[in-house]
C-alpha cells in the first residue's frame, strides 16, 4: 500500500485524478504503474515487463525504481509491503 509520497503532483494525481504536475502522455502508464504499488505486498509484485525494476544503487534504504518512459521513473521505499516516499522525477 502506498503510505506517502514526495511528488506533490504524482499524489494529487493518484488520489484525484489531476494531471497537472506529471507528464499527462504518460499518465495510463503512470496509474498503472501506481496501482501496482499500492496492492503489492511484495516487491516481485511490481516487477512487469518493461518496468526495469530495481534497486537504487548503493543499495540503502531499500529505494526502488520503476521505469516510467525514457528518463522518467517512479522512486519510492518499499518496507513490510508499504511504499513510502513515492516520487516521480527524471532520473538521469
Amino acid at each position: 500500500m502506498i503510505r506517502s509520497f514526495s511528488h506533490k503532483g504524482l499524489e494529487n494525481f493518484f488520489y484525484k485524478g489531476i494531471k497537472k504536475g506529471i507528464q499527462s502522455k504518460y499518465a495510463d502508464r503512470i496509474a498503472d504503474i501506481l496501482d501496482l504499488i499500492d496492492a503489492a505486498s511484495e516487491i516481485r509484485d511490481i516487477n512487469f515487463p518493461g518496468s526495469d525494476l530495481h534497486p537504487l544503487l548503493p543499495k540503502k534504504d531499500n529505494i526502488w525504481v520503476v521505469k516510467v518512459s525514457g528518463a522518467w521513473r517512479i522512486t519510492f521505499r518499499f518496507e513490510n509491503g508499504d511504499a513510502h516516499v513515492v516520487d516521480y522525477l527524471n532520473y538521469h
